[in-house]
């Protein structure tokens, strides 16, 4: 396998999980904690893979904030319940959890446990997890360019770039679950050559060994980044 296709950034759109809860005739808050086992899983596996450096999760984007106002308070708890029951999981398995997104909309108590568990994480060198919260990429593009124009500094492709929630390198691969084909304003400017792996499986049913073979289907792709 060339260097054209080592996979250190890994992105996934988390899709699915109200589907798979309602196919059981389950609550949807149902499909949100069973998919919340499914992050720790693939958490697991790429921090065990030996060139998976980053692993990037959309957890809530911007637009999240318009489901039911009973779905929202859910997701918010859980994602709190969730950064305190796997810290120990991060530790174990050498994990620097990172976020990318707008915080100031999260509740104090939120908000100091996610920078609770990045300073409790914060040397850890396996694997980098970043959860998208609060994320919208063109918010994200916005906010980039107006920083520079407070900081006088030209607009160019690497001075967007530096600016980005994201201090890490572009996308290799996003992969997106539930059967939906679009990219939902995740991570556009990051994607721009990244190659894209669209499965029909819910997230609550992903699981490491489907990763595993879609990695595989990755390295045999031609990745030529506009050349020929």
């Amino acid at each position: 396998m060339s260097n054209k296709n080592r996979l250190q950034h890994l992105a996934i759109i988390m899709d699915g999980n109200g589907r798979w809860a309602k196919q059981r005739g389950f609550n949807r808050t149902k499909g949100h904690e069973k998919g919340a086992e499914v992050v720790r899983e693939i958490t697991t596996y790429c921090s065990l893979h030996k060139e998976v450096e980053t692993l990037t999760l959309y957890a809530f984007s911007t637009e999240n904030w318009k489901r039911p106002k009973l779905e929202v308070e859910f997701l918010m708890k859980l994602i709190k319940r969730y950064l305190k029951k796997e810290l120990p999981i991060y530790m174990k398995n050498n994990v620097k959890f990172e976020t990318i997104g707008d915080l100031s909309a999260f509740s104090t108590s939120l908000r100091d446990e996610i920078n609770r568990v990045k300073e409790e994480t914060k040397n850890n060198t396996s694997l980098t997890q970043i959860l998208a919260l609060n994320y919208g990429s063109k918010n994200e593009i916005v906010r980039a360019i107006n920083r520079l124009i407070d900081k006088n500094i030209e607009v160019s492709d690497q001075s967007i770039s530096d600016e980005l929630d994201t201090p890490y390198d572009n996308i290799d691969l996003l992969i997106r679950t539930s059967g939906e084909q679009r990219l939902s304003n995740f991570l556009l400017w990051q994607t721009a050559y990244s190659e894209l792996y669209f499965t029909k499986t819910l997230w609550p049913d992903f699981n490491a060994k489907e990763l595993e073979d879609i990695i595989e289907n990755y390295k045999n792709r031609e990745r030529r980044f506009g050349g020929v």
